[in-house]
């Protein structure tokens, strides 16, 4: 690619931007949130098309007009948000995607074809099964199946481990490095610089919307992509001072919640945080974690049990009043849970409070003090935004962020429930958040903390429960625990010894 220019309503997003990748290689591919690098890879898949500059392949200048046309040059690509059919088979996914599929009986004339390319890669899948019956690392070989069934020789990957368990990472990566040996070329888009560090050649680092920096990974280190990246040093280790033990803050008291298919997503679970604590819940996507947060917050019915704030039964009284106990919820979905889209930066930032005193006069919203704590919201948390009367969605993903965490942290809430706080956040951004929930832990405030980020559970969480199931696989203290016993367990092959009973407090 040479000379790869796109904006968006006058706004660059790439600027003269140019790459290169030789076969066998893997070229790792960093950069801030809007940084430019999902516009150039969609450049490269032929779903945008470039304002200025040339691709070539093999020297040749090609002219990619679809995906379609992009998979006939032997580019694939596997989005971060996996575009299968649930409820039909890995086989009949792999026939949609196909171009050569044969119109009769496409499943038994693709199935050995299936079979052996799973074999020449090691991948363990069954391909009669239904895609909502396999995880998420069984799902992802599947998109890279259809990509390599086409003839992929360029594999592009979008933030591909953000769903799977440490044990799932490795075997993809185990399966990037048989790509590279077999010649083929892979561009990897990552947050995690261990990542990139680990499985690629080269890494190539994007800021808005230029090329600050290119090196081999043999080169250089966490801290140096670090500041190419954001232009300044990020600290990695997050000082977790120690706290004195504490009343308790949440009690969950065997609670069941049922999932949106009206079968049990949370199964008799208990357990307790205490003032000045991070709770983290870890586990892989789809065990339970959304369920539990909207019952710890009011947005979802709780079946059995109780949940207790500061020795209130809030359990099953409505978001408002849980929120009016002193809970305050990040939700996972940012953009679909998190914002008002369309609404200005001022009225978001008073999202669940707009109906308080300071905020309401009488029939009308209080104009000048909504704008007044949205520029509070705004210098306190660093949100970078033109103006408060700009519409929401005109910002950034890391300032979208920001702008939540400090929607739900002025009122200094006694429970903070963050869901996926950091997920698809820029090392920028993901330091400046994880700071804000330690300030808060500080304070006195709890913290229930669900990510899928080992690393962020064990930077700041004082007790880690592993959930599988809708169960917890058991709770452990954050100086005990490690890396491969969390993984185990995320994937429900471990418990932990009984003396990490689940409902312990402490």
């Amino acid at each position: 690619m040479r000379g790869i220019s796109k904006s968006f309503r006058g706004v660059a997003a790439n600027d003269a931007i140019s790459l290169s990748i030789a076969t066998g290689e893997i070229l790792g591919f960093l950069g801030e949130n809007g940084a430019g690098k999902t516009t150039l890879m969609n450049i490269l898949y032929g779903l945008y098309q470039p304002e200025a500059g040339e691709i070539r392949i093999n020297g040749d200048v090609v002219h990619i007009r679809s995906p379609l046309g992009a998979i006939a040059l032997g580019i694939g690509m596997v989005h971060q948000h996996f575009m299968l059919v649930q409820n039909h088979s890995a086989l009949e996914n792999i026939a949609l995607g196909y171009r050569r599929t044969p119109f009769f009986f496409p499943q038994k004339k693709l199935r050995n074809v299936v079979f052996d390319l799973s074999h020449k890669f090691n991948f363990a899948l069954d391909p009669m099964k239904m895609i909502w019956e396999l995880s998420a690392g069984e799902q992802q070989r599947v998109e890279i199946l259809k990509a390599l069934l086409n003839g992929a020789d360029l594999m592009i990957l979008d933030e591909p481990t953000s769903v799977l368990t440490p044990t799932e990472a490795a075997d993809l990566f185990e399966t990037l490095r048989r790509m590279k040996a077999a010649g083929h070329l892979v561009i990897l888009i990552s947050h995690k610089l261990d990542e990139i560090l680990s499985i690629c050649d080269r890494v190539l680092v994007l800021r808005k919307g230029r090329v600050v920096g290119e090196a081999a990974v043999a080169g250089v280190n966490k801290i140096d992509l670090a500041r190419m990246m954001v232009g300044r040093e990020v600290l990695f280790d997050m000082q977790r001072d120690p706290v004195a033990s504490a009343a308790p803050v949440l009690d969950v008291d065997h609670v069941t919640v049922h999932g949106d298919k009206g079968v049990p997503a949370i199964r008799d679970l208990s357990f307790c945080i205490l003032e000045s604590e991070i709770f983290g819940i870890a586990g892989v996507s789809g065990n339970g974690q959304r369920e539990l947060a909207e019952a710890v917050t009011g947005l979802r019915r709780v079946e059995a049990g109780r949940v207790v704030v500061r020795g209130l039964d809030m359990t099953n009284q409505g978001a408002r009043a849980v929120f009016d106990a002193g809970v305050a919820h990040v939700p996972e979905e940012r953009m679909k849970l998190g914002i008002a889209p369309g609404l200005p930066l001022y009225e978001n930032a008073v999202l669940k409070q707009h109906h308080r005193t300071k905020f309401f006069n009488r029939f009308l919203m209080a104009q000048r003090a909504l704008k007044q704590h949205a520029r509070q919201v705004v210098s306190r948390f660093q949100v970078a935004a033109p103006a408060i009367d700009v519409q929401t969605n005109h910002l950034s993903g890391g300032n979208i962020q920001k702008l939540i965490l400090g929607r739900e942290l002025s009122e200094n809430p006694t429970l903070l429930v963050a869901s996926h706080p950091t997920y698809g956040l820029d090392v920028g951004a993901t330091e400046y958040l994880r700071r804000q929930l330690l300030l808060h832990r500080k304070r006195g405030g709890a913290v229930l903390l669900i990510s899928e980020d080992l690393e962020e559970i064990m930077g700041l969480c004082d007790r880690i429960a592993v959930l599988f199931h809708g169960e917890f696989m058991g709770i452990l203290k954050a100086e005990d625990a490690n890396l491969q016993d969390i993984g185990l367990m995320m994937a429900g092959a471990a418990r932990a010894s009984s003396g990490s009973a689940p409902g312990a407090a402490g």
